[in-house]
């Protein structure tokens, strides 16, 4: 079959994310036959270099034969068991294996399907606990300005984005917004740290007059991305983790998009050397794979829903949790992280990949060019209305799934990138940048 016949038949039949469906009618929507490494493909042929790794989900390339190994081999043993009440050999390896890579002493792990879930579970649990501690008083949440969380109710409420959050607004419980430590917002002449201090201090004054009824600060730690890629400095993690200390409040690390090596190291909180009492995962979890994610949290945490009570156990669950196929994804993929040193080899590749983006930074459209660990971002000056959607079509023309957050470009691609294709990136790149 051809492009056409896909288009047509989706077009009818599926409600896409994300969408104005209305607007397919003049922009076609791309139907994928395949995928092989960094590059998509179309029914005829087509190939589309996926430079965002599909959502920010792919770490390793599509149809990467490790992985599909794996689950070939899962296939055959067990496909899918309730987790209440049953247990199974891939959900407890990945558990362990999680607890030991992650910062601190994170050895719960509660298992949901997307990213929104895991911010749910996280919130909820957050409130509980603090019911179960004899505290249900703390009963609010901070989050910070231009944040995103996703679009479940619960995770909406703490949402800073506007588009996603107006509309909703009726549903939603109140939560309170403290100031971005986004660095691009710094005065002139002021460095990052000092700006992510002073937003710090923004935030302990608000804990000092609300932390008896706050039961956690939710932040993406070091990158706000559906916020246009907007970069702080670590020293802000730091400081909000004393201060939840200091207040007696919850630090969940919303680490959906910057976990497993995105941001330079595992997970983005080691680079503020913290420990959250929350960990919440998914995306590059299953590298790109199944739908998984997951919350970690401690063993005070945990001992607090310990109980004969059944009413004071954490009673949430989602019908596929802890899935043996998405967990056996997500044991390949951490497999692949200690076989071929990625975190190492991802130190290499990005700084021959930023020296190669030189012509980037030089382009007159450029502005606040920034790179962290496999992610670079730059904002488009004298860019229109439609700059987001023209300069995706502009992309799709050369061969390139580049999708701009406003007038923000990023790259955020799977990490098994090299560097023909790199140079095939940011060549297409500033081509769109002088056609649009």
């Amino acid at each position: 079959m051809k492009n056409t016949d896909y288009l047509n038949r989706s077009s009818k039949a599926v409600w896409h994310p994300c969408t104005q469906m209305k607007q397919h009618e003049r922009l076609p929507l791309i139907p994928i036959s395949h995928g092989q490494g960094v590059w998509l493909y179309d029914f005829e042929g087509q190939g589309y270099l996926d430079a965002i790794s599909s959502w920010w989900v792919n770490l390793f390339g599509h149809a990467n034969p490790r992985i599909n190994a794996a689950l070939k081999d899962q296939l055959e043993k067990l496909e899918h068991v309730m987790l209440a009440g049953f247990t199974h050999a891939p959900v407890i390896e990945l558990s362990e294996r999680l607890a030991q890579l992650a910062p601190g002493n994170l050895g719960h792990c509660f298992y949901g399907s997307d990213g929104a879930s895991a911010i749910e579970i996280a919130l909820k649990m957050s409130f509980h606990f603090w019911r179960n501690s004899g505290q249900s008083h703390k009963i609010g949440f901070v989050s910070i300005a231009n944040g995103y969380h996703g679009e479940t109710l619960g995770a909406l409420s703490v949402t800073d984005v506007a588009l996603f959050k107006d509309t909703y607004a009726p549903l939603l419980r109140q939560t309170y917004q403290t100031p971005s430590p986004d660095a691009r917002l710094a005065e002139p002449g002021e460095s990052a740290e000092a700006y992510a201090l002073r937003c710090a201090e923004a935030l302990a004054q608000y804990l000092e007059q609300h932390h008896a009824t706050t039961a956690a600060l939710i932040v993406e730690p070091l990158v706000q991305c559906a916020g246009g890629m907007a970069l702080h400095h670590p020293i802000y993690l730091k400081r909000a983790r004393e201060l939840c200390n200091q207040f007696g409040v919850h630090l969940i690390a919303d680490e959906i998009a910057v976990g497993f090596g995105r941001t330079g190291t595992m997970f983005a909180c080691e680079q503020a050397a913290i420990t959250p009492d929350f960990l919440c995962l998914s995306k590059g979890l299953t590298g790109g794979y199944l739908p998984l994610s997951v919350v970690m949290t401690s063993d005070a945490i945990y001992q607090a829903f310990y109980h004969d009570e059944v009413a004071r156990g954490f009673l949430h669950s989602h019908s596929y949790t802890g899935n043996p196929l998405a967990c056996r994804a997500a044991l390949a993929t951490l497999d692949i992280f200690a076989q071929d040193d990625v975190i190492a080899t991802n130190c290499v590749k990005a700084a021959q990949f930023t020296q190669a983006m030189q012509p980037l930074r030089d382009h007159l459209r450029v502005h606040r060019f920034r790179h962290l660990g496999m992610i670079w971002a730059f904002d488009v000056a004298d860019a229109g209305a439609n700059f987001s959607q023209d300069f995706y079509q502009a992309a799709l023309q050369r061969g390139l799934l580049l999708r701009p957050i406003g007038n923000t470009v990023y790259f955020m691609p799977p990490y098994v990138m090299e560097m023909e294709e790199m140079a095939l990136l940011i060549q297409g790149t500033l081509a769109c940048l002088d056609a649009t």
